[in-house]
């Protein structure tokens, strides 16, 4: 969609953020076309802000939860690509949509392209990072996977999924405090599929909300026509990796 003949809508839509707000984030394939087959321009747009100290401290607060995360969920020796692809399915664990209606190959799509963007973003956490060995030249990595380490990321971890651990852990009446589940969590050989889990608990929820919130908006009948163009869409990404 252009923005030129758009221009009403966005500002309509700007109008109800907090003015001390210089940019915000859009998110959909309406947005920035995706890399594919057919496609020559990526998924992802880098944007920087400077200017505002809080909102960088934020940015970065949530680059390095994403690398904490990846790392809970990824081997011992892996490799660049792994994480970022790793970071970049975060938002599509538990995702109903890649299910049904999304190309399986999406988060492929937005990190191979994206490589140096990805490596411009999260260098300096990666390099900063005592838990991990960053071997920049080769594109390898090494995290400490010790009961030990694992606690410290699981610690480390935003207090939402640390919650949502909590519950999945936690036996109903129990009411055991949160540092001992993710002491017991960490000490469990399959630590990355619970923290997995956590947070598909909560993509599952924001998107069964985001969807149904589409078809109220939208209607019935246009959102049944964008997911058979979903349908489509994955079905031919299928096709391809067959």
């Amino acid at each position: 969609m252009a923005l030129q003949s758009s221009a009403v809508k966005f500002r309509r839509i700007l109008a109800h953020f907090p003015q001390e707000l210089s940019l915000a984030f859009a998110y959909g394939s309406g947005v920035f076309q995706q890399a594919g087959a057919s496609a020559a321009e990526t998924g992802v747009k880098i944007l920087t802000q400077n200017e505002n100290v809080k909102l960088q401290a934020a940015l970065t607060s949530n680059l390095k939860s994403a690398v904490t995360a990846a790392f809970l969920m990824l081997p011992e020796s892996f490799s660049e690509e792994d994480l970022y692809m790793q970071i970049a399915g975060l938002s599509y664990c538990g995702d109903f949509r890649m299910i049904i209606g999304e190309d399986k190959s999406k988060v492929m799509n937005i990190v191979k392209p994206n490589m140096l963007h990805f490596q411009k973003l999260y260098s300096n956490i990666l390099e900063d990072c005592p838990q991990v060995v960053y071997k920049h030249q080769q594109g390898k990595l090494e995290i400490d996977k010790s009961p030990e380490g694992q606690f410290v990321q699981l610690m480390a971890l935003p207090r939402t999924l640390q919650q949502q651990i909590t519950f999945l852990m936690d036996p109903p009446g129990k009411n055991r405090d949160v540092e001992e589940i993710l002491l017991q969590v960490a000490h469990d050989p399959d630590c990355g599929l619970v923290v997995h889990q956590g947070i598909s608990g909560i993509v599952r929820s924001s998107s069964l909300i985001q969807s149904a919130k589409t078809t109220l908006t939208a209607g019935i009948k246009k959102s049944v026509t964008y997911s058979m163009k979903k349908m489509y869409k994955m079905s031919k990404g299928w096709l391809r990796k067959t």
